[in-house]
């Protein structure tokens, strides 16, 4: 344990006050979610030594968000992964998704430290653990080689992380930063719409839509709901609803027009602008199905459309395949 504590009070003392100070914005809202799952409340703090409470936190292992789900574990318990959104990075959704894994590990194991050491290693590694020592008891399991060494030192980094930060004076973190505690408003859209779209209506900048909304991976709202609960910042609701009033439907959505030229295949289309097939069809509404040279259809907005980190990996996956 006091290895722990000088990890985060001395070795990595400024980069542990930065997600002390950004744990501020998120602890009261995970800290309810918990307690309405009927988890205890200080298992809010697993995500100082997750993600620093990084919702764009993301892994050599392509695990993503505050919690650090990988893209089966998130889908097993009802997070949406998409080319549009990662719901992993919702500090809202994520923490649901994090009380019922939880949950459901302290079921498996009795124990809040063995779940939490599930957590971090897999219920399976755990299970096969405590099967080999014949124990039922996470400590047991530290002088064995059954476990990575990052999973042994886990939970201890874990209880560590906790004492600092319910009492960071006591450890010489004085003077911190807390951010404002993460509030907004919530209103439905039927139909894309540009996040800039949103900042204007809102009197805001696009990067406090973006922040709200972390897991909007592109330029607009999903494309491919019938309707998207979108955050805008607090207070703004009705602003929001009269000014898009203003603004006629064809100015919501931005896309860019291309026409088909001859020996042009969705496949081809797709492969040339970086966009899934599905992704086209999408954007276009059924029209692929009789495409045709001279035809125009719609692509992500030139300018306002870039890869991203999943883009890109999953791309340079493909290349290896």
């Amino acid at each position: 344990m006091d290895r722990s504590i000088n990890l985060f009070s001395e070795r990595i003392r400024e980069r542990f006050s930065v997600w002390l100070e950004r744990s501020g914005k998120y602890l009261d809202l995970m800290k309810t979610i918990l307690k309405a799952n009927n988890l205890p409340e200080e298992i809010a703090f697993l995500p100082l030594i997750e993600s620093g409470f990084n919702p764009n936190a993301y892994s050599v292992a392509r695990a993503v968000g505050p919690w650090q789900f990988i893209a089966g574990t998130a889908k097993r318990y009802g997070l949406k992964i998409d080319w549009w959104r990662d719901e992993r990075k919702d500090p809202v959704k994520s923490t649901e998704a994090a009380a019922s894994y939880l949950k459901d590990l302290h079921d498996m194991f009795g124990s809040w430290n063995l779940a939490m050491a599930a957590y971090n290693a897999g219920e399976g590694k755990i299970l096969k653990a405590l099967n080999r020592t014949k124990s039922d008891d996470y400590w047991a399991l530290l002088n064995t080689r059954y476990i990575r060494q990052e999973t042994k030192e886990y939970v201890p980094r874990f209880i560590a992380a906790k004492m600092i930060a319910t009492d960071p004076g006591s450890y010489g973190f004085e003077n911190l930063m807390y951010h404002p505690p993460l509030r907004f408003d919530e209103v439905t859209v039927e139909h894309p719409i540009d996040l800039d779209v949103v900042a204007r209506c809102t009197d805001t900048d696009i990067e406090t839509i973006r922040e709200l909304n972390p897991e909007l991976r592109r330029w607009s709202t999903p494309a491919n709901v019938p309707a998207y609960a979108l955050r805008i910042p607090a207070g703004k609701r009705e602003a929001f609803l009269n000014n898009l009033l203003n603004v006629p439907l064809g100015d919501r959505f931005t896309v860019t027009a291309y026409k088909v030229r001859k020996g042009d295949t969705v496949k081809s289309i797709a492969r040339s602008f970086g966009v899934p097939v599905d992704v086209l069809k999408e954007l276009n509404d059924g029209i692929l199905r009789t495409l045709k040279a001279g035809q125009t259809i719609s692509l992500p907005p030139k300018g306002k459309f870039a890869l991203d980190r999943d883009d890109r990996a999953t791309a340079k996956k493909a290349a290896y395949t």
